[in-house]
């Protein structure tokens, strides 16, 4: 409950309440109109994928960021953190090797299911950097009545979300033991 916090927090409200596509407009405003640091659209190179990532993925960003603030400080105070610094442990192992493996969880499960609408549900985040990817495609598609390619669009969406939660499946089990299967 710092002024730092504080602070953090209302920039990450501001954030999570743009749309994807005007994070997108005003991250090209800023690098690639005013400081001339990043190409405005297009593809070809690792610095035409910055901005249109940074819009994409900085709004979710900051949700799992709070999600896990929230988790970490109602994890702090449990039992068992409590008792690893009863112990004497430091703030920083009780933190990494109690309290964040527990509140990571929701987070991995989270990003599980965001992993396909990261990858695919962009079309307008594609549209303001005339980037050609699947949700443009797709859009394409569907305005062409296209059935091959939506089928295989969305056929595509559905493997991203089963990878994505087998992915999420592992990693919870590596976080919490609890989790795992015995052979």
């Amino acid at each position: 409950d710092t002024l730092a916090d504080r602070g953090a927090l209302a920039f990450g409200s501001l954030v999570i309440s743009l749309p994807g596509f005007l994070v997108g407009l005003l991250l090209l405003f800023v690098f690639a109109f005013n400081l001339r640091w990043l190409p405005s659209s297009g593809a070809g190179s690792w610095r035409h994928l910055l901005l249109p990532t940074l819009a994409g993925a900085l709004p979710t960003a900051v949700v799992y960021a709070f999600l896990l603030r929230t988790n970490l400080l109602t994890m702090f105070d449990q039992d068992y953190a409590r008792t690893a610094k009863a112990k004497g442990l430091p703030r920083w192992r009780v933190i990494t090797k109690h309290v964040l493996p527990n509140a990571i969880l929701p987070v991995v499960t989270l990003a599980s299911i965001d992993f396909a609408t990261l990858l695919t549900g962009v079309v307008l985040i594609e549209k303001v950097f005339s980037w050609p990817g699947l949700g443009v495609l797709t859009l394409q598609a569907v305005t062409a009545t296209d059935i091959p390619v939506v089928m295989g669009s969305v056929l595509f969406a559905g493997a991203l979300i089963g990878v994505g939660n087998l992915v999420a499946d592992v990693v919870a089990a590596r976080l919490d033991p609890r989790l795992r299967l015995d052979s």
